[in-house]
């Protein structure tokens, strides 16, 4: 709100504001790229224009399975329902088609015995309770059928088996949502960032991945894709392009043994889509990783997939992942706390290739850092030793300040003595 003319200055205070908005930073933030993986393995993809919604229909099951469950849970109760209806229409033409629903019948004479086709169905209301006993063999025994219509010993036949057809179907498909594949990837989880820092000499991209449960991962492999937006030669666009990156494991094959959380590497060789990015050029590039892993659940032998993905902002240069796992009393323990925990190391600030062409840069780097470890260490030592003095210093202040000084008495013969303290 500016000030009163009468007050300040209405020059100054136009000063004032063009002064405040020169001194502001002006940063404009570059656009976040859609990633194709969310961080809980989402795909973050929308299908639209689909016209042929007809192929949904002839794959029923998996259309029910992959439904929510709100729409599940009214499909299954609205299945039931209409089949009740259904045949409790049946059942009451069938009554009255053979006469059942007349009045005289409901009390006939001594002389004319009359036998309906199902005992006290006398309204709509008694058939759909008949249909609900047929179809879920309650059997209350009020409503029963006789031998009287062999059209209602169809119409029995046919609602056995159309709710035996329903309750398979439904009770599977309420089943396989409920034991789907992706409800154990929610316990195996991912770091939120990933590192690049030396290993053996090379440059590595590094994530870390656990598994919270007890049970088993069995034949867990991991798969590292690179999506990034690429043109041909030819001038054709590629939104998604997928390259394969291979995963460092010292065991021939490509399956871990995922009993505690391990640490996956690949080495950025000529062979990755890494090798030309440095440290400065991450932070500009308009790629994203994705991590994929896959295995069979020990407890019911589904397979099973869990994925995520790392843009440049989530790929930390000159970091290690701090170690989680130690031995206490016998037994290995992990300290889930500390899962996605980095610390700083010494690392190049230059492309792999870089590396490559010139070994000397990391040789510099860890004479560098050993340097700095000893300045530090160094540092240290002085500031703990100039404690110490200070320390020091202030106790025998202290003790120099408590001392009683000596104190001299006067006699009234005028001479003096001397008593101390």
């Amino acid at each position: 709100m500016l000030a009163r003319k009468s007050i300040i200055p209405e020059e100054y205070v136009l000063a004032r504001i063009a002064a405040e908005n020169l001194r502001k930073p002006r940063i404009r933030d570059r656009p976040r790229k859609a990633r194709f993986i969310a961080k809980n393995g989402a795909c973050n993809l929308a299908h639209k224009n689909i016209r042929e919604q007809g192929r949904f229909l002839q794959d029923i099951f998996t259309t029910l399975v992959d439904l929510k469950w709100r729409h599940t849970l009214v499909i299954f109760t609205m299945s039931f329902l209409c089949s009740w209806l259904l045949f409790a229409m049946m059942w009451w033409l069938v009554a009255f088609a053979h006469g059942d629903m007349d009045p005289s019948t409901e009390n006939p004479s001594n002389s004319t015995k009359w036998t309906p086709c199902v005992t006290c169905v006398r309204s709509f209301t008694s058939a759909f309770l008949f249909s609900i006993e047929v179809q879920v063999t309650i059997g209350f025994g009020g409503r029963m059928m006789t031998e009287e219509c062999p059209l209602a010993i169809t119409v029995l036949i046919l609602q056995n088996i159309v709710g035996l057809i329903i309750n398979a179907v439904m009770l599977g498909c309420i089943f396989m949502k409920t034991a789907q594949a992706h409800r154990r990837a929610e316990t195996l989880i991912f770091s939120r960032q990933a590192v690049i820092a030396v290993r053996n000499g090379k440059l590595c991209f590094m994530f870390r991945v656990g598994d919270l449960r007890k049970s088993m991962i069995i034949s867990a492999s991991v798969r590292i894709q690179v999506v990034r937006k690429t043109t041909t030669p030819e001038g054709e666009v590629i939104p998604i392009h997928q390259v394969d990156i291979p995963v460092d494991n010292p065991i021939e094959s490509n399956n871990i043994f995922l009993v505690a959380p391990l640490i996956i590497c690949h080495v950025i060789d000529k062979r990755s889509p890494l090798y030309d990015i440095s440290a400065s050029d991450l932070a500009l590039q308009d790629l994203e990783l994705i991590v994929i892993l896959e295995g069979v659940v020990e407890t019911t032998g589904i397979t099973t997939q869990a994925r995520t993905s790392y843009v440049a902002e989530e790929i930390l240069w000159g970091h290690r992942f701090v170690p989680i796992v130690t031995e206490e009393e016998g037994v290995y323990a992990v300290d889930y706390s500390k899962f996605g925990n980095t610390v700083k190391v010494a690392a190049p600030r230059c492309s792999a290739r870089e590396l490559d062409e010139k070994p000397s840069i990391l040789i510099q780097t860890l004479q560098k850092s050993e340097l700095s470890h000893q300045n530090s260490l160094r540092k240290r030592n002085s500031m703990r030793r100039n404690n110490s003095i200070r320390r020091s210093n202030s106790i025998r202040r202290t003790n120099s300040s408590l001392i009683v000084p000596k104190v001299q008495f006067i006699t009234p013969e005028g001479s003096q003595s001397a008593s101390e303290t």
